[in-house]
């Protein structure tokens, strides 16, 4: 029996991040570090390069990653952020020569999916957009009881990232940019959509859809998270 490889835990890696083998050639790592203890793994990653389409895709996004910063003549402290993630979406999205995109997106946040559809369709961009309640599908179909619904006294279609998935499919899209997508619902989405998939904004009801605000917390309002929920 081969010895088992250990978990990678790199986000409480104990190596400063200078000193780290995934940024110097020559640095240190722990025993579960995956840059070392996976070479198969890196093996295979080597291979699936090999495809060319591939290969483009990881060049690409490199390239638009680079120039998502200015200042860097003066080094890596002095770097800043240049570019919003719409515009890096557009650019990367361009870079790849797609020429349709499709916006997968939430009814909660129509408005701003029909400003978003309007800048890709201005980038010459062929948009087409799928909305979570497509298909009409009621909540009693998935075995949902009124009182579980968001409104138990009337129909409520179910959110179909299935649906929205299978359209994509359907009409060929280059890349589906998710928008607002439901937790769960978007696991179901990249599961079913054959496309290459890209995320513009995560939904986080609570707080205006920036789910980091309960990470920058986690020391003062959102400290419970430190105890199991």
């Amino acid at each position: 029996m081969s010895k088992e490889i250990p978990l990678p835990t790199c986000a409480v890696c104990p190596v400063e991040v200078p000193q780290r083998i995934c940024r110097q050639e020559k640095g240190k790592a722990p025993s579960n570090c995956p840059s070392t203890r996976s070479p198969e793994v890196i093996r295979k990653t080597l291979e699936i390069l090999k495809d060319p389409g591939v290969m483009e895709m990881v060049r690409q996004a490199s390239i638009q990653e680079g120039e998502g910063y200015g200042d860097k003549d003066k080094g890596y402290a002095n770097i800043r952020p240049v570019k919003p993630r719409i515009q890096e979406t557009i650019e990367f999205a361009k870079k790849m020569k797609f020429k349709r995109i499709c916006l997968i997106f939430c009814i909660g946040m129509r408005k701003e999916a029909e400003i978003i559809h309007e800048i890709f369709t201005n980038n010459g961009f062929e948009t087409i957009s799928v909305m979570c309640k497509a298909g009409a599908i009621s909540k009693e179909e998935i075995g949902l009881l009124r009182e579980q619904q968001i409104d138990p006294t009337t129909f409520e279609a179910m959110c179909n990232p299935i649906l929205q998935a299978l359209t994509a499919n359907e009409h060929k899209s280059d890349l589906n940019v998710l928008f607002g997508v439901c937790v769960g619902h978007d696991a179901l989405f990249f599961k079913y959509a054959e496309a290459y998939n890209t995320v513009l904004a995560s939904k986080d009801r609570l707080l205006a859809h920036n789910p980091l605000a309960a990470i920058y917390q986690y020391d003062s309002y959102y400290r419970y998270l430190k105890n199991p929920l």
